[in-house]
């Protein structure tokens, strides 16, 4: 089966429980139709570039997924009849990188301890 990115905005309104209940809702569907989750990341809620319906924020999360075309366009469907989905983006891709993402690389790498060389003078 071919190998899918799929990138979606959920209002900044909305509860993480409620956030985990939308996303499981999408994996479900890909599992329903003979799919599998390969990979799944939570960018945390970042602003937009433009408003959107009165959203300056949304939570962002990427899905890795190994489904059939069917599946996706299912998917699509119901991201699309959602009212908390903003914006949402699928792509194929020949592989699934299982290192986290670059967005999530450059978030780890704001919260690391940064060391001031400058004070440890002999």
């Amino acid at each position: 089966m071919p190998l899918y990115e799929s990138v979606f905005i959920i209002r900044q309104d909305v509860s993480s429980a409620d956030l985990d209940k939308i996303t499981d809702g999408f994996v479900e569907i890909i599992k329903a139709n003979g799919g599998e989750l390969a990979k799944q990341e939570y960018w945390g809620i970042r602003n937009l570039a433009y408003e959107i319906n009165n959203n300056r924020k949304g939570h962002y999360v990427l899905l890795g997924l190994n489904a059939s075309p069917a599946a996706i366009a299912e998917m699509e469907r119901k991201m699309k009849y959602s009212i908390d989905v903003i914006r949402f983006l699928t792509q194929r891709v020949t592989e699934i990188s299982q290192e986290p993402s670059p967005i999530l690389r450059s978030h780890a790498s704001d919260v690391e301890e940064v060391v001031d060389v400058t004070a440890l003078r002999v």
